[in-house]
């Protein structure tokens, strides 16, 4: 009878340790099916796909529109997450860029907080470019959609609150200088307004102001100082020479002699001509640096930060005169005898 007992006790000990086993399997194999809904579809696809989220779309449409697509791996999982997390019906409308190596929360993350994609392009504006190159570049983009009339309107009449702006009336040359030279990258539905902005808005940032207190210290405008920067821009080609040069010009500026910038003359007559003539430095113009004193009376291309910092921070030289060599650098004198000597020896 007590054999019997302990063989009933033994089967029923095993069999409870049996099911046991059976439930700690299930649930172990449970909590890793589980988790493995939480990981990406491929962890080694990282293709980009573009989906849409219609507007109003529910949790469910959109964890059928995900399933759809192979980028999560279980849409109840998707709407049990929405509702745990109390997102579900949060989700914003609009395109978005995943991938298949994406987890599930990263997935989430973008839906909610609204990270659509937008088609961008990408342009450049060079250091030393006029308005009217820019103007070009920008309406012959074949990625920006820029009429370059409205551009034209925009630049001329529209208002822009910026203090480096302030006083500068309204009308063809008024942006002049002010659209930072630099790389872009905008969506390719960005409007004009917003291009125009944009760059604007990264002048404002480089131009800080410290830069305003300088000005001050020199008693010279903005404006005073973007038209001085343009012409170093112009005319500088080595970086060493840029503070140099601006030396050349408050020297002349403080002795009240024509500033001579060929940079000015080219302006003047719209085009940049690999020799001017004698005529060419004839021409009536306010820009006209050979016959009028002191500074033009607007920038003459879009300077970049080193010139602008150049205008502002002129080594302190005695020079009067310099003069291009072959490589680029300049020949810089202090006397008309000697600035003969060193053109008619580059020559």
């Amino acid at each position: 009878m007590k054999t019997s007992t302990k063989k009933t006790r033994r089967v029923i000990r095993n069999a409870t340790i049996g099911l046991l086993l059976i439930i700690l399997i299930c649930v172990f194999s449970g909590y890793n099916y589980y988790s493995s809904l939480k990981l990406p579809v491929d962890m080694n696809d990282s293709k980009d796909i573009i989906i849409n989220i219609p507007s109003g779309a529910s949790t469910s449409k959109i964890a059928n529109i995900l399933r759809n697509n192979n980028l999560i791996r279980n849409e109840l999982y998707f709407r049990y997450i929405s509702k745990q997390r109390a997102i579900g019906g949060k989700y914003q409308a609009g395109d978005y860029k995943l991938r298949r190596s994406m987890d599930i929360d990263q997935i989430i993350e973008k839906l909610f907080k609204g990270e659509v994609y937008a088609e961008t392009a990408k342009f450049t504006i060079p250091e030393g470019f006029e308005l009217n190159q820019i103007i070009e570049r920008l309406s012959s983009h074949s990625e920006l959609n820029i009429n370059k009339e409205k551009l034209l309107d925009i630049i001329e009449n529209e208002d822009f609150d910026f203090k480096f702006l302030k006083g500068i009336p309204k009308g063809k040359n008024r942006l002049e200088g002010y659209l930072f030279p630099d790389t872009y990258e905008v969506t390719k539905d960005s409007s004009e307004r917003d291009i125009i902005l944009m760059m604007l808005n990264r002048f404002d940032k480089v131009f800080k102001e410290e830069y305003y207190e300088r000005a001050n210290e020199l008693h010279m405008s903005v404006q005073d100082i973007i038209t001085l920067a343009s012409i170093i821009e112009r005319e500088a080609r080595v970086e060493s020479d840029r503070p140099i040069i601006s030396s050349v010009f408050y020297n002349r500026l403080e002795k009240e002699m024509l500033l001579q910038s060929c940079a000015t003359i080219q302006y003047a007559l719209g085009e940049r001509k690999e020799k001017l003539t004698y005529k060419d430095l004839e021409i009536e113009s306010s820009y006209n640096t050979y016959k009028n004193i002191g500074l033009p009376p607007t920038p003459i291309a879009s300077p970049g930060e080193s010139s602008i910092k150049a205008a502002l921070y002129p080594d302190d030289t005695s020079y009067l005169y310099f003069v291009a060599k072959g490589d680029g650098s300049h020949v810089f004198t202090k006397t008309y005898k000697e600035h003969l000597r060193a053109k008619n020896g580059n020559n």
